[in-house]
């Protein structure tokens, strides 16, 4: 029999610093991914830059693991580090390569001693009652079943949450309707002097809080280019629910991610419905590229460089757990007694069933996220972190993102270690012990 003292579900941002976080916290640790490398959204999706780890005024609000993640690749040359957020939306931003991301997630995970299984899908959870005791698995080579004292979701999608027979929501509450997906692809060959110059030229056709005065000391993001994305739409040379060209800087001098297309009413966990909206978006990625080479300045002799091996999903299942994180609890920055990590990203709703984004801003500077939105209601033994926290719609636009997932699996991984160590149920553990070991691990709370 596979027995291990932690077992985590998904190696994304969230899982896998979960991972990281466990086993360096003394828990023999096991980590399941269906690719064959780490990184969930970030390189599997190509969703970047990272968004954000600091609040408005500038002041960092999540360290821990994520700024180690970010220094490993600084190192490597993976990442300039912060650069602030020339389009003016949140204080900074953190391009990274991919490529090398995969590896600063693998080699951290096996310096910390993690156990890795990829190419591996969780087929059902291990119940005894409303204890999860394990999960059944299968690959090419056979099924298995892996047990584990404490199990950790970070599937994205609330999988094994779902197996265990956990509520959850999905959607927003008046029809049900999910946040669009998008394929992120990577342009190169782009001369970002010209689109300098041509936002200089023409500042009236970009956000309203655009830093031009940023444009030449940073890295280039851009929201943007309305009157050319409009006038190409209406000659019928795009197709899709998008109102701004977006674009962001990547590690490289002359390369751009693209965050433009959109896939809208679509059921991730639906095979059926993501392959049709990976077709949708691959046919809206070539439209895309036609279109910045033929209308934006400086993309005249771009390329494809790479797109996503799959589609970015920003909403699918959230459980519903012993708290239900509300909006208001992050607007007004409300103070919970049980907070394991912070956060300072706004309310970012992409329309689920139109082309536009809707922002609401904080009142406070950050927020707390606090444990017991880790904790599926009823179900023993089982800790989820990432995307399919217990939230809100409205709240999960905030708290999606990868920095913030990152923190969130910190503190997941932790408490399922303190768990295995006292011999308890994640319910159970001392949240003063659980955030004293967050605070010794550079974690703000």
């Amino acid at each position: 029999m596979y027995k291990f003292d932690v077992i985590v579900v998904g190696g994304g941002p969230s899982g896998t610093c979960a991972a990281i976080a466990a086993a360096r916290n003394g828990a023999r640790t096991l980590l399941i991914e269906r690719y064959g490398f780490l990184g969930g959204m970030g390189t599997a999706a190509l969703v970047g830059p990272w968004m954000t780890f600091h609040d408005e005024a500038g002041n960092q609000v999540i360290q821990g693991l994520g700024q180690e993640i970010v220094e490993r690749l600084q190192e490597l040359g993976g990442s300039p580090g912060h650069v602030r957020d020339t389009t003016g939306y949140v204080h900074t931003v953190t391009p990274f390569d991919a490529e090398l991301a995969k590896m600063v997630y693998l080699d951290l995970c096996l310096e910390s001693g993690v156990e890795l299984l990829l190419h591996t899908w969780v087929t059902a959870a291990i119940m005894e009652g409303r204890c999860i005791k394990g999960v059944q698995v299968w690959n090419k080579a056979e099924r298995q079943e892996l047990y584990a004292d404490v199990v950790i979701d970070a599937t994205g999608d609330g999988d094994v949450a779902a197996f265990a027979g956990a509520e959850f929501q999905v959607g927003r509450s008046s029809d049900g309707l999910t946040q669009p997906m998008s394929l992120m692809f990577v342009l190169g060959n782009v001369d970002l002097g010209r689109v300098r110059q041509y936002m200089r030229e023409h500042p009236n056709e970009f956000y309203e809080k655009t830093h031009f005065d940023l444009l030449e000391g940073e890295h280039l993001s851009v929201n943007g280019f309305y009157t050319l994305l409009r006038r190409a739409k209406e000659r019928g040379e795009l197709h899709l629910d998008r109102d701004m060209v977006l674009f962001f800087q990547t590690a490289r001098p002359d390369q751009v991610t693209v965050n433009m297309t959109r896939a809208t009413k679509i059921d991730a966990p639906d095979a059926w419905q993501l392959t049709k909206a990976e077709i949708a978006l691959r046919r809206q990625m070539m439209e895309l590229w036609r279109f910045f080479q033929k209308e934006i300045p400086g993309f005249e002799q771009t390329y494809i460089v790479t797109s996503g091996p799959q589609a970015g999903v920003r909403e699918s299942r959230r459980i519903v757990g012993d708290y239900v994180l509300q909006a208001s609890d992050i607007v007004e920055g409300v103070e919970f007694p049980d907070t394991i990590s912070r956060n300072a990203y706004p309310i970012d709703i992409h329309a689920p069933d139109g082309q536009g984004v809707q922002t609401i801003n904080l009142q406070a500077q950050s927020y707390c996220l606090p444990y017991r939105v880790l904790l599926p209601k009823g179900i023993a033994g089982l800790l989820v972190v990432g995307r399919c926290i217990s939230c809100t719609h409205e709240t999960l636009a905030a708290v999606r993102t990868q920095p913030s997932v990152m923190a969130l699996g910190q503190a997941g991984g932790t408490a399922a270690a303190l768990a295995v160590q006292a011999g308890q149920s994640p319910r159970e553990i001392s949240i003063e012990d659980l955030q004293r070991r967050l605070r010794s691990q550079n974690v703000l709370i």
